[in-house]
């Protein structure tokens, strides 16, 4: 399971859905959004839970405001914790790059690394869902 998937399948069920649809949408989202060096798995993952999370209103500017709050109140408390909101940063490997991948591979980088970026995007995720 990737960074995204564990964190959206720890709420998916919660809102309505079920963990195998929930692995499925998540699935592109490993590695920095498709391993492209970009946004963090786990910081996506959270995302995709702000979305099913918050209710729309039927005002779109509202909604959409309302969406930026959470999301850069949970960026800036992911980016205190971690200095990165980047997988490249947080892990340490261009995951783009096969011999780096391999590399975060064999040094356990996903199984050292990436669970406390998900244990702290579930716990932000956590508080933040509780002030709604």
């Amino acid at each position: 399971m990737n960074c995204a998937q564990s964190v959206l399948t720890t709420f998916s069920e919660e809102f309505g859905m079920s963990k195998d649809l929930a692995m499925k949408i998540a699935r592109a989202f490993g590695g920095g959004m498709g391993q492209s060096k970009g946004i963090c798995g786990a910081v996506t993952g959270a995302y995709m839970v702000l979305g099913l999370a918050l209710k729309p209103s039927g005002d779109y500017t509202k909604d959409r405001a309302e969406m930026g709050k959470y999301m850069a109140e949970f960026n800036r408390r992911f980016a205190a914790l971690h200095g990165s909101l980047n997988c490249t940063d947080l892990c340490g490997y261009d995951l783009s790059i096969p011999e780096q991948s391999a590399e975060a591979r064999q040094k356990n980088v996903f199984g050292t690394v990436c669970p406390p970026l998900v244990r702290d995007a579930s716990k932000i995720l956590e508080e933040l869902l509780k002030l709604k």
